[in-house]
């Protein structure tokens, strides 16, 4: 069993950032197939009926719950493939997947849309992640999670949530799943990280933990212990981007939870260490194609809850 360091853990939920977080409610008759094609991030939590997996969600390590003890046991090769009241499915999008109703199902279903930053926090996730009976063991995040999706036909009257609640509801469930999974021994070797160095991860966490620090190739070097040239070259290789514009991506996910929860712009622009308003909106904008305040208008338009 593989223990994550709870520091770790925290820092990559930390990060991880939705874009879209719609949920929709599908009702499945027996035999009727759910499916869940490659490309798409999608959650799906069974809030009532049994459900098989295609291919069989049989492989990689699944949590099992008892729901009276909540004592939790480690399965490395499930033989039951089937999901059943209370459980959550991740799946990254890796591959396609159909979920067949053994009789009636009421499944609710997050399409989720990762933030840049947070798409590579995540690549080292399995695909897919299970968790039996989540509901025992993030009780809070299950009952939202049961609460969401429009039905069809409604079975009270119309809802219209804001678009920043309803992702910000996807991704509390989302972050219950992978903390559940991840926080019961069920992580891969070396999860979490951003890169196979070790120095490295230490200036990614650095850069998260302070995205407004004034922050140069010289310094960021000297926190991972390496001279300038050589770790300009690691992290490029390691990362796929050039420190500064890592740097950028992390402010600009940053501005967006600061301006989503009701900052100005020009606070946010000073708490992320920008010398100017304009000089905030001209990188937000190269990020985004938006201006900051056109972007947090956008996040406020109606949509199904």
């Amino acid at each position: 069993m593989v223990t994550t360091v709870p520091s770790a853990l925290t820092r990559v939920l930390d990060g991880v950032d939705l874009t879209v977080g719609v949920a929709r409610r599908a009702v499945l008759r027996a035999g009727a197939r759910l499916p869940l094609p490659s490309g798409a991030a999608s959650l799906v939590y069974i809030a009532e009926g049994t459900v098989q997996g295609h291919p069989p969600l049989n492989t990689g390590c699944r949590l099992d719950v008892d729901r009276v003890s909540t004592l939790i046991e480690i399965d490395e090769r499930p033989a039951d493939s089937a999901l059943t009241v209370g459980d959550a499915f991740l799946t990254l999008g890796r591959t396609a997947f159909e979920l067949e109703a053994d009789g009636r199902a009421d499944l609710v279903v997050f399409d989720l849309e990762f933030s840049d930053v947070a798409q590579r926090l995540v690549a080292g996730l399995p695909d897919p992640v299970t968790v039996t009976a989540f509901d025992a063991l993030e009780p809070a995040a299950a009952a939202l999670a049961g609460s969401m999706g429009p039905t069809d036909p409604p079975g009270s009257p119309a809802r219209q949530g804001d678009q920043l609640i309803c992702r910000m509801m996807a991704q509390t469930v989302l972050l219950s799943v992978i903390r559940a999974w991840a926080a019961n021994g069920c992580a891969p070797e070396g999860w979490p990280s951003a890169s196979p160095d070790p120095f490295l991860d230490r200036v990614v966490a650095a850069i998260h933990e302070q995205p407004g620090r004034e922050w140069t190739v010289e310094s960021l070097a000297n926190v991972g212990a390496m001279s300038r040239s050589a770790f300009a070259e690691r992290f490029r290789h390691a990362i796929g981007r050039s420190p500064a514009d890592y740097v950028t991506e992390v402010r600009v996910e940053a501005a967006k939870r600061l301006l989503s929860a009701g900052r100005s712009v020009s606070e946010t622009s000073r708490e992320l260490g920008y010398a100017s308003d304009e000089g905030f909106s001209r990188a937000f904008r190269r990020r985004t194609g938006m201006t900051p305040s056109a972007w947090r208008a956008s996040q406020h338009a109606a949509v199904p809850a």
